[in-house]
Formats: structure tokens, C-alpha cells, sequence
């Protein structure tokens, strides 16, 4: 079902991404490219909470846009033409439980994944990777992970607690999800993890590139990299935890972190990914918008999606950027 008029402002009517259809039956999934799912939790936060807020956020964050264009101008592709995008709606989750709420998301990204299309996951707080990244495994059996974040969120467990926002990266390698040398990490910074966490981390062969490393090599040298270890994985599955962004843009999250990435480069990052790495899912988790300004933290999540998804249209076209550009 559509949930927009013809020429209704994004502002007016019911709130789903870009005005996207509505599809809420797993069983309407099929012939479905990207399906959107909404996971509101925030009950796994050690810190500032309110990421059970990021799904709406995120969804009501551009003011200006509804979902029947939305032309790349780098990439010269409009991805909600060459794709079939819905809203698949939140997940739900149980308010105070978040072992069924993670039962209830792995069971939505499952379902997306059996109908053959690519699971968007809005965010709620980091734990939800294990959930969706394991759901994936489930789904296509060995996977890999692309985790944009200021931390490494492999902590053994938080204040005694395993099932937290500090720990889906070490649940899914013990488990055997992901194997570690398939877990690439991209702008870490600050003040944890501490060295116990880094000698699991190598141990285990996972691969990290710290905000640090990104100005000494630069950004596109890093990506590179990324883009090749994140390939090693048949698919792989991209989180992208909002606080890896400076605060000073990205001001809207619980965790936030001076000195990192500028928004032009998150989303120069993750096109790339998106048109270069064959992945199988996405997330974009810990928006919290209590301690967002004028909603740019949600805008640049809304926009982090956009160009992942103009990436994949254009790998799925097979065919080269065109970028529109004067004299072209």
C-alpha cells in the first residue's frame, strides 16, 4: 500500500521513510529489493539512553523529500527507480525485555531476508547487531561485518551484562556468525576499548582502523582497505553506529566521542561500500534524538541509507557512475 497523495509535502500524512509503501506483511515482501524495519530499543544502553526514538527520527528527519525521486547527483541514479523500496515497519519489540526484543528483530530480519530482499535496519541502540547480523548468518551462513563506530563494542560484558551495546561484535564472533579476520572497523577512537579488548580483537584477527589512522593514511587509502578485507567474506552486513561522526555534527547519539569523521566523509565512505562490497544488510543504530539540534543527526542517518542504497542500485545496474555535473 502507499501512504503518500499525489503531491502531499513529507510533512503531512503518515510518517514512513521517504513516504515509501507500506508493507507490513512479511508475506508482501516478495518482489521487494529494500524492505525498512524499524528497531526501537534502547534497553541494552549503559549510558544516555532515548535510541528507542532513532526509527521515527530517522524516518521523519528530511523535511523536504518524498519517495519518488531522489536522483544521485555523484552517481547519477535515483536508487527508489532502479529499486523497490518499502517500509516494512518497527519490529515489536518488548519494552523492558530485550532478549525478546531480540528475538522478535532477528525474526523480522529473517523474514526480510527469505523474501529475497535487503534488510535497512533503523536504529535503536548497537545491540541489535547481533540480532541482525546473526539473522543474516542464519540466512546465508558465514558472513562479514563493516562496523563504522568510535568503539569497538567487543567488551566481554558491561557492568557484568553480556546481551549490551558494547558487545555485539565479540557475541557474533564467539558464536561463530562471523569469523574475526571477516570484522573490518572503521574510526575508532577515545578511550575505550581498553587492552583487554584489543588482545581479543587480535586474537581473534580482527582488523580495526582507528580515527588516527584515517588522518595519517587518509580516508579514501582506508576505505580501500576496507572495501578489500570486507570483500573477503562471501557478504557482508554494514553497521553503522552514528556516534563514528564528530558530535560537533553529530551531536544526537548516547555515546558521543570528540575527533571524529566530518559527515561528508561517512557518506563518501559508505556510497563507496555500498556500490564496491556485496553485502547482504545494513543498519544505521544509535540516533538518540533527546540530544539531537534541529534533527541533524537524524538527516545524516536518513542520508547515510540513501547513499547506501544509490550504491547498490548502481552495482545492481551493473553500469559506472554518471555523475551529473555542468558539461556533462
Amino acid at each position: 500500500m502507499r501512504v503518500n497523495r499525489p503531491g502531499e509535502p513529507s510533512f503531512a500524512g503518515i510518517g514512513a521513510f521517504d513516504k515509501l509503501p507500506l508493507v507490513l506483511d512479511p508475506a508482501e515482501l516478495e518482489g521487494v529489493d529494500v524492505a525498512i524495519v524499524g528497531a526501537p530499543i534502547d534497553e541494552t544502553t549503559v549510558g544516555r539512553p532515548g535510541t528507542r526514538f532513532g526509527p521515527r527520527a530517522i524516518r521523519l528527519a528530511d523535511p523536504a523529500g518524498a519517495g519518488d525521486e531522489r536522483p544521485h547527483m555523484d552517481l547519477g541514479v535515483d536508487p527508489y527507480e532502479a529499486l523497490t523500496v518499502v517500509d516494512h515497519g518497527d519490529v515489536e519489540v518488548v519494552p523492558g525485555d530485550p532478549a525478546r526484543s531480540h528475538e522478535a528483530i532477528r525474526a523480522a530480519v529473517g523474514g526480510v531476508l527469505r523474501a529475497g530482499a535487503f534488510p535497512v535496519v533503523l536504529g535503536g541502540d548497537h545491540s541489535i547487531l547481533h540480532p541482525n547480523a546473526g539473522a543474516a548468518a542464519d540466512h546465508l551462513g558465514e558472513i562479514g561485518v563493516i562496523h563504522f563506530d568510535a568503539h569497538a563494542d567487543d567488551a566481554e560484558s558491561l557492568f557484568g551484562v553480556r546481551r549490551s551495546h558494547g558487545t555485539p561484535v565479540r557475541l557474533l564472533v564467539e558464536e561463530g556468525s562471523v569469523q574475526g579476520e571477516h570484522v573490518v572497523q572503521v574510526g575508532l577512537r577515545g578511550y575505550w576499548p581498553g587492552p583487554e579488548e584489543f588482545a581479543w580483537a587480535r586474537e581473534r584477527g580482527l582488523v580495526w582502523f582507528t580515527q588516527g589512522e584515517i588522518d595519517e593514511r587518509g580516508l579514501d587509502d582506508v576505505v580501500d582497505e576496507t572495501i578489500r578485507r570486507g570483500s573477503a567474506a562471501a557478504r557482508s552486513w554494514l553497521s553503522v553506529d552514528i556516534d563514528v561522526v564528530d558530535p560537533g555534527s553529530a551531536p544526537g547519539t548516547g555515546a558521543p566521542e570528540p575527533g571524529g569523521l566530518t559527515p561528508r566523509e561517512l557518506l563518501r565512505a559508505v556510497r563507496r561500500i555500498g556500490l564496491e562490497v556485496d553485502l547482504c544488510g545494513m543498519e544505521v543504530v544509535e540516533v538518540s534524538p533527546p540530544y539531537d539540534q534541529a534533527d541533524v543527526t537524524a538527516l545524516l542517518a536518513h542520508r547515510t541509507i540513501l547513499e547506501v542504497l544509490s550504491g547498490l542500485a548502481l552495482r545492481r545496474a551493473g553500469r559506472p557512475p554518471s555523475p551529473e555535473r555542468p558539461g556533462r
